[in-house]
């Protein structure tokens, strides 16, 4: 199981299950907001951050929490 407090982001799944699905989510979305990230991380945790994005929708977890940040809003806007 990962912590959502790490830089190793290599355990992180595809996110199958609910539950993987929002620690992944969760995991990718820190460290892409992490300044200190390199952009090539980031480029490389993009897909899988929205890769989750079915998952969380049909669980409606969008509609129970909002994302803040405006630049990850406006990614998830695009993709919604």
């Amino acid at each position: 199981m990962i912590r959502l407090v790490t830089t190793d982001l290599t355990d992180l799944s595809e996110g199958q299950e609910a539950g993987d699905a929002l620690v992944t989510f969760v995991a990718c979305a820190h460290a892409m907001l992490d300044p200190t990230t390199p952009e090539e991380q980031v480029r490389r945790l993009e897909p899988r951050l929205l890769a989750q994005l079915p998952t969380l929708r049909a669980l409606g977890v969008f509609d129970l929490f909002e994302v803040r940040d405006p630049a990850l809003a406006a990614l998830l806007a695009d993709e919604g």
